[in-house]
């Protein structure tokens, strides 16, 4: 299961034991986090969480015991949990971060066996047709899916332990700076010009380029996210 894609748990709590149930909550609990319906800056309600799964207040501060420690929720003396938002400088440190990370895991997809290799380059492919299905309805939610998609499936090839695990927190944190732009375009045909190279680089074997591929698309997307918040806030200034 990928790390934005999380399903809702609810249903799965009925009849678990205790011990389990710090697990599916916080899980249920990213998945709202994820999904949009507990916003950023939002502050978290552990009656109504506890209501709403059905199950007591412990597991619920459980469950935020851990979205705290990955970075997702933070908690604000006398006041509560609230979803975090992220500051623009620790925005621009995880996409600085993302990009090497994806720059590494391109290198290695790279260096795969050829029937691995070209087994990858297959599901990008289908991930990268997805895209275009999506962009061409205007679907920026379907489209952002099918990206993320596209770049997990390389970092999943790595068969890298510690590399998925800090894609995977990484990569959740920034969701929620992507949160309020999920209904706007931010350059879907650059970004889908960017995937063919990349695969392109990886069907060749070519494992600096697709590096440096990688690398950049990064740093190229953080540019765009940055210029379409730079635009908005001129916008709401110009129109008060």
């Amino acid at each position: 299961m990928m790390p934005w894609l999380v399903t809702d748990s609810s249903t799965l709590l009925s009849g678990v034991r205790e011990t389990s149930l710090g697990k599916l909550v916080r899980d249920e609990m990213l998945a709202l986090i994820l999904r949009g319906e507990l916003a950023p800056g939002q502050r978290i309600n552990e009656p109504d969480v506890a209501a709403r799964l059905r199950v007591s207040r412990v597991p619920v501060r459980e469950a935020l015991r851990e979205l705290e420690s990955s970075g997702l929720v933070a908690a604000r003396k006398h006041s509560g949990v609230f979803v975090r938002v992220l500051k623009p400088n620790e925005v621009a440190d995880l996409y600085e971060l993302r990009s090497a990370l994806d720059g590494y895991a391109g290198h290695r997809a790279a260096r795969l066996a050829d029937a691995q290799r070209r087994t990858l380059v297959r599901k990008l492919g289908a991930s990268m047709r997805e895209m275009k299905t999506y962009a061409r309805k205007h679907n920026v939610q379907g489209y952002y899916a099918s990206n993320l998609a596209f770049h997990w499936d390389i970092v999943a090839s790595s068969e890298n332990e510690q590399l998925t695990l800090s894609y995977r927190r990484l990569v959740q944190q920034l969701h929620l700076s992507r949160l309020k732009n999920l209904s706007r375009d931010v350059g879907m045909q650059a970004s889908m010009v960017e995937h063919e190279q990349i695969v392109a680089a990886l069907a060749e074997g070519d494992a600096e380029r697709c590096r440096r591929l990688q690398e950049t698309h990064v740093t190229a997307a953080h540019e765009r996210l940055v210029d379409l918040e730079q635009g908005q806030q001129a916008s709401a200034k110009g129109h008060p």
